[in-house]
């Protein structure tokens, strides 16, 4: 175990010794995104996007599940930090009573545009999870409510929204011209206008159904991801698509201080991807799997074994993260939390010198 994982590691044991069994730092915790938050939901669609086959799952307790991990994903470490004794469940599963703690809407190809990722086949768009959440308030309105929605308000309104969506919108919309026209209808720069237009207006849509903590993050630089190189045949990052991306983001930090300034009581937290990590993660331009030429791109061939040595990659297959790379953003982002969650008990990570000594 490298350092950086050794100091997640110890947060977590940290948080988990914080807080009894099912009492968490908020009540609940609701997940929008795609394939870096997806547990599930896409298992039962008809689609490309899915993940429910081995070596998906090899380090995970119940193996394949729809993660597009090897392991836990960053919601699944964002639950554990909270407190949550389980991860949240997906609402392709969820039971009624679970829903008060939250539910997980994350669809792997799923976009901020409805039609991006489409030619992958099924996923849940940002709109239609958005939709979801609506369903399952009218369930909790007759579930704690009682029929009535002023309690179930004041019950969304303590609860932590992660919000990651934007991805699918470059990698499986504008930078994929053979199934999508937005590269030859917009400059980059004016993709991002649309692109945050939009989500400004999906995030003003939660607010109305109560959110007020919301921690969204900006789309990833997936011109660095081996899939992407691939795709465009280079063995270095693709600094068009990393361009656009950062118009991207830009666009979505200013909006979301202008939100908060029009929205009262919401509170937005922007998360900006990662360009990099630790030294110990050396493995930054291959995937830890073997990679399909016939299934969803950069995904997995089925029922391969994975390579060894998983702690040192970043990606696991050609596009998403190794669970040791999920532990170190999904720390990043329930520590950027903070102002969310109140604690009682000071956490501080190990130092280094420490962490040496008893290794």
């Amino acid at each position: 175990m490298g350092y950086v994982e050794a100091c997640v590691f110890m947060l977590l044991i940290a948080t988990q010794s914080s807080f009894t069994i099912g009492d968490p730092q908020v009540p609940c915790y609701f997940i929008f995104g795609d394939s870096v938050y997806d547990n599930g939901n896409n298992n039962d669609l008809v689609t490309e996007a899915k993940v429910n086959f081995p070596p998906y799952g090899v380090d995970f307790p119940d193996g394949p599940t729809g993660r597009f991990s090897n392991g836990r994903n960053i919601a699944d470490v964002i639950a554990e930090l909270l407190g949550f004794e389980n991860s949240i469940p997906p609402y392709a599963t969820i039971s009624r009573v679970d829903i008060v703690r939250g539910v997980n809407y994350a669809s792997g190809a799923a976009g901020i545009r409805d039609e991006s990722g489409q030619h992958m086949g099924g996923r849940i768009s940002l709109n239609q999870q958005i939709a979801r959440h609506a369903i399952i308030i009218l369930q909790l309105i007759d579930l704690i409510g009682k029929g009535s929605v002023a309690p179930v308000q004041e019950h969304l309104n303590k609860c932590i929204y992660t919000v990651a969506m934007g991805n699918n919108d470059f990698i499986n919309n504008y930078f994929f011209p053979q199934y999508y026209n937005t590269s030859s209808l917009y400059t980059p720069e004016e993709y991002a206008e649309i692109l945050v237009q939009q989500y400004s207006e999906q995030l003003s849509k939660l607010y109305e159904f109560g959110a007020r903590k919301f921690a969204v993050s900006g789309a990833g630089y997936a011109g660095c991801a081996p899939a992407m190189m691939a795709r465009y045949e280079t063995n270095v990052c693709v600094d068009a698509v990393n361009y656009a991306v950062v118009q991207f983001n830009a666009r979505l930090t200013a909006a979301l201080v202008d939100l908060e300034s029009k929205l009262p009581g919401a509170k937005f937290i922007y998360m900006e991807p990662p360009l990099g990590y630790s030294n110990e993660f050396n493995v930054t331009d291959q995937p830890c799997c073997k990679v399909s030429t016939t299934i969803g791109e950069g995904q997995c061939v089925p029922s391969q074994v994975p390579c060894n040595e998983r702690q040192n990659y970043v990606f696991w297959d050609a596009f998403h993260p190794t669970e040791s790379i999920s532990l170190v953003d999904g720390a990043a982002v329930y520590a950027a939390m903070s102002p969310f969650y109140a604690s009682s008990t000071k956490l501080s990570l190990p130092s280094e010198e420490h962490l040496i000594s008893d290794a």
